[in-house]
């Protein structure tokens, strides 16, 4: 791809987005959400996040493989779960994954 298609791809996406996001506020009119629309909006965001993450924890190119960064994100998340702070959250997926692939 040229640089001059990328440029183009890049100008396009922003577009969109800007023509996306501005559509709701003209759709609605100032109008209030549904409380049921409300409450599946609220869990779109942690939805799309988690997705995101399962999809870098264990994609390998064109693969699915589990490794050192998939130990990490698991007693990372067992350590969310848990309640433990961020800073211990991260701390302890480091951690993980380089012991993890210290062994490896």
């Amino acid at each position: 791809m040229s640089a001059g298609a990328t440029w183009a791809l890049i100008g396009g996406c922003a577009l969109i987005t800007a023509v996306i996001k501005g559509a709701g506020p003209l759709a609605l009119g100032g109008r209030e959400l549904p409380s049921w629309f409300s409450s599946i909006v609220s869990l779109m965001a942690p939805a799309l996040f988690a997705a995101l993450v399962v999809t870098q924890v264990l994609a390998n190119g064109r693969d699915l493989a589990v490794g050192a960064d998939t130990a990490g994100v698991a007693c990372a998340g067992v350590a969310a779960w848990r309640g433990a702070s961020v800073i211990t959250v991260v701390t302890v997926a480091a951690v993980t994954a380089a012991a993890v692939r210290a062994v490896t």
